[in-house]
């Protein structure tokens, strides 16, 4: 959910904020921490109560706002991860940190990671797919780049591959006109000749992985549009994802497209839905965003577990970070603005290696500090990285002398508690 969604608004029910509307936040719970320059100029801080209700929901008794009733019914397949937490407090450092396990660009992704560690199950299709649905909010939301699920200094083939909404699923797919099949396998096996004489005189390997991405491209060229085709899916089904699903690029078609990639063994399905910036008007914004990806979410979590698909596959749903309990801009009951806050933000877990229907950590009542079980998102990365059955510490590549991992030097630990 790129953008920070609202976790005071969301999962981190904080009724005590009530009395404390419009009220300054004290400096015993900020305590000096970084501010952005969106807000550091305010006179005041104010407090902004959340004006949705919360109500807890399935066996669990799991706190969910009244924005999210679809996933209240999924609650009791879900591992609540209430106390991430960032060194970083803007959106491109913030998302690469939790995409790449650095703030600086040029390291390798999550995705490609887990492809390079695990390699592939499927030889038809990328290990690694990325897909970018469209957003209720029509403000211009935080960019994204594609270096967020590039392959760093890995190997180039290990790279995410980015599925499109309208034309070619992925770009120049098709074959140009005047070339059928035939023809475009015949130039593509003189040139993958010119590149084995290349790589026979260099050695060099992104050789090898420019032929294996021609040769993937090809048999793409009939296996993309078969996967991104939903017209042989059951009514009830398509019902289940919502009307949103029946629109190319929606999140609702991308979390069906999610599924059918995961049937099809593709390792790794990134989405990035935008717009989760509610500087202002959050009122209007939030509730839209909600509405974009709670059923779909929902069905997505439902589908796999009816097809038994979720026993083995681990569904991840978060942003970069949170939002600050203060008011940025003009504050009422009924609408208020949130600038960035780093230092605790719900990131939640399903199927594969998680628990069920559980709560992990606790912030203090104004959802500011964690007071109870910090999980870094190194911590976070790791946890996942031990699902799939890595041990984070032994998954290195060497890159300028120095073995590089996902996970940064330090001594992070998968989140034990959440694990089944």
């Amino acid at each position: 959910m790129n953008g920070g969604p609202s976790q005071i608004d969301l999962f981190d029910y904080k009724p005590k904020m009530d009395e404390q509307f419009d009220k300054d936040l004290p400096e015993s719970i900020r305590q000096g921490q970084r501010l952005t320059t969106m807000t550091s100029g305010q006179a005041r801080f104010p407090i902004a109560p959340s004006r949705y209700k919360f109500a807890r929901h399935g066996q669990s008794g799991m706190w969910v706002s009244e924005l999210l009733p679809w996933t209240a019914k999924i609650v009791d397949e879900i591992a609540m991860i209430k106390t991430t937490w960032t060194e970083a407090i803007n959106h491109d450092p913030a998302v690469t940190y939790i995409c790449t396990g650095n703030q600086l660009p040029g390291r390798a992704s999550l995705g490609s990671w887990l492809s390079y560690g695990l390699g592939t199950l499927n030889q038809d299709l990328p290990s690694f797919v990325v897909m970018t649905p469209s957003w209720f909010s029509k403000a211009s939301p935080q960019a994204i780049y594609n270096r967020l699920w590039s392959a760093g200094f890995l190997p180039s083939k290990y790279q995410g591959v980015a599925l499109r909404a309208a034309g070619d699923p992925v770009l120049f797919l098709s074959n140009p006109g005047g070339v059928d099949a035939s023809v475009r396998r015949r130039s593509l096996d003189a040139i993958n000749r010119l590149n084995q004489k290349e790589y026979e005189t260099f050695a060099d390997p992104e050789t090898q992985a420019r032929i294996a991405q021609y040769e993937m491209a090809f048999r793409m060229q009939s296996s993309v549009p078969d996967m991104a085709d939903i017209s042989n899916e059951p009514k009830h089904i398509l019902d289940m994802y919502g009307p949103e699903v029946h629109k190319p690029g929606t999140f609702a078609r991308c979390a069906l497209l999610a599924r059918r990639l995961a049937e099809r063994d593709v390792r790794f399905v990134q989405i990035f839905h935008r717009g989760w910036d509610q500087h202002g008007n959050l009122a209007h914004d939030l509730p839209g965003q909600c509405k974009d990806v709670d059923q779909a979410t929902y069905a997505l979590i439902t589908d796999l577990k009816a097809r038994g698909l979720l026993d083995d596959t681990l569904v991840i749903w978060g942003g970069e970070f949170g939002r600050t309990v203060y008011c940025q801009g003009p504050l009422s009951r009924e609408n208020y603005g949130r600038d960035h806050h780093p230092k605790c933000f719900p990131v939640w877990m399903a199927g594969g290696g998680v628990k069920k229907g559980v709560v992990h950590g606790e912030t203090d009542d104004f959802s500011y500090n964690v007071v109870e079980n910090p999980v870094h998102i190194h911590d976070m990365n790791a946890t996942i990285l031990h699902c799939m059955g890595i041990d984070h510490r032994r998954l290195t590549f060497k890159s300028q002398g120095l073995d590089m991992r996902l996970t940064g030097v330090l001594e992070q630990n998968p989140v034990q508690a959440i694990l089944a």
